[in-house]
């Protein structure tokens, strides 16, 4: 039997005094790639946030990788969503990796030998070597997302939580970031958490979605989780779903969904 990296028992989580799921029982095995969806405010953020101890359940049972959620879990790596803008930043890549060797962010620690070959190793596992000496300043989009990832990275996490690491990204970006995690998870064997606003970057590398809507959560295959049945139950409105040329669109009754629902600011 294979053991559960994450494990939800009848979880209640809330945020700002508003409840933002409710009742929530899944289970997560180790070494899946799981894809996180739902439309701005269903919980998406929330629920990583309580896998890595930030926040507590207001009711039921959290266990990640066999253990209660705990702030500052080196098994557990993580890239936020990016809201403050680095593009000013004269930082060299591999010192933006460096500051979060011991967990700082920001701050550049001296490195002994150990330090600096982890490093290297986790700028080698995102393929960032060419973007070690270039200041960011100087990186796009899809450039800092690799870095960033080499952050998450240090230490060797066996649980990897990925907020909206797409967004903004142009589709030759997004594409080559979906494909770097899979290899990097297949090779480590760890689970991956991947939110996302969008499920088609992600339909050749999930091995299921998880979709959160209206307080409930759904955990299954794109096949059992991404019809109209199930979405419409999610949302509480009708909702269709298309399969075009290997593509899902889908659609509210006032047109495209995914684009509508979970557009950001």
């Amino acid at each position: 039997m294979i053991p559960h990296a994450i494990e939800l028992e009848q979880v209640t989580l809330a945020r700002g005094g508003r409840t933002v799921l409710s009742n929530v029982d899944i289970a997560i095995r180790s070494g899946e790639f799981v894809g996180v969806f739902g439309p701005n405010g269903a919980g998406k953020t929330t629920l990583l946030h309580a896998i890595l101890g930030l926040i507590r359940p207001a009711a039921g049972k959290l266990r990640v990788l066999g253990a209660e959620p705990a702030r500052g879990n080196r098994k557990a790596g993580y890239l936020p969503q990016q809201h403050a803008s680095v593009a000013d930043f004269r930082l060299r890549g591999r010192d933006f990796v460096a500051s979060a060797l011991h967990g700082e962010r920001w701050g550049l620690p001296v490195l002994d030998r150990g330090g600096a070959d982890e490093v290297n190793r986790v700028i080698a596992v995102v393929e960032a070597e060419a973007l070690a000496a270039r200041p960011l300043s100087e990186l796009s989009g899809g450039e800092l997302q690799r870095l960033l990832l080499a952050q998450a990275l240090v230490g060797r996490p066996k649980l990897l939580l990925l907020d909206e690491p797409l967004i903004s990204l142009d589709p030759h970006f997004q594409q080559s970031i979906v494909e770097l995690v899979r290899n990097i998870q297949q090779s480590d064997g760890m689970t991956v958490l991947f939110t996302a606003h969008e499920l088609n970057p992600l339909l050749g590398a999930m091995d299921r979605v998880l979709y959160l809507g209206g307080g409930r959560a759904r955990l299954g295959s794109v096949d059992e989780v991404v019809t109209g049945d199930v979405l419409s139950q999610l949302y509480g409105a009708p909702i269709d779903v298309l399969r075009v040329n290997g593509r899902i669109v889908v659609l509210a009754t006032h047109g495209l969904f995914e684009a509508d629902a979970h557009r950001h600011a």
